[in-house]
């Protein structure tokens, strides 16, 4: 390993592992690195999931495409996360999403057979690994909900109401430009939900920083 591996300690696989621990698992472990340029497809959708993929540097996306051909943000990845954990294993083990080099990116890359040796070596590493998994069932779960929702209202009202857990007074982590690639609609659409919610007395919305007004109304718009 090289000075380039201090990342890893920050990446959820290896969380609370030194960098002399994380030099002393990847001893005598097949590993590649790859750069990636902006825009470059790092995977396809439908690809079978053998290798373990950790973004060491820049950002990454996962997409999808609908039937009409409208394609759907899932995600973006940062450094130091891994990819597709979930799907590393198990019976369907294939990318259910393209992924996409937002900038210029490095990816580590560890064929399956390596990860069981690491796992093997290092069990904290299996721990983290498994953890990983569920905080996506998890992330995947919630992705559902807002695709579900029939109106832009709904998708709008749920994400406020996570976002505030139980207080009135939410500040979003996102922009309406982000919120639409989230919900799978256009910028404009997210835009008007927020307005009619606002102009309804539901919210009283100033950019980012919302004050829920009518908890029970917005609640309602779930429906």
């Amino acid at each position: 390993m090289t000075q380039d591996f201090t990342i890893l300690e920050k990446s959820p696989l290896f969380m609370g592992l030194s960098l002399d621990e994380i030099d002393n698992t990847f001893d005598g472990i097949h590993y590649q690195l790859k750069k990636y340029s902006k825009g470059q497809m790092v995977v396809y959708s439908g690809q079978q999931v053998d290798k373990l993929y950790i973004v060491l540097s820049g950002s990454v996306k996962g997409e999808m495409i609908d039937f009409s051909g409208k394609t759907i943000k899932i995600e973006d990845i940062e450094a130091p996360r891994p990819l597709a954990v979930a799907f590393l294993f198990g019976k369907s083990n294939t990318f259910p999403v393209n992924i996409i080099a937002n900038i210029d990116s490095q990816l580590l890359i560890i064929p399956k057979p390596s990860v069981l040796r690491i796992f093997q070596k290092n069990e904290k590493i299996l721990l983290n690994f498994l953890n990983t998994i569920s905080n996506r069932s998890q992330f995947l779960s919630q992705k559902i909900k807002f695709l579900t929702f029939q109106t832009v209202k709904g998708k709008i009202a749920n994400y406020i109401l996570q976002s505030s857990k139980g207080k009135s007074q939410v500040v979003l982590d996102k922009s309406q430009n982000e919120l639409s690639e989230l919900f799978g609609v256009t910028r404009p659409s997210v835009g008007r939900g927020m307005r009619e919610l606002h102009n309804e007395g539901i919210i009283l919305a100033n950019g980012k920083n919302i004050e829920i007004i009518n908890i029970e109304r917005l609640k309602e718009c779930l429906k």
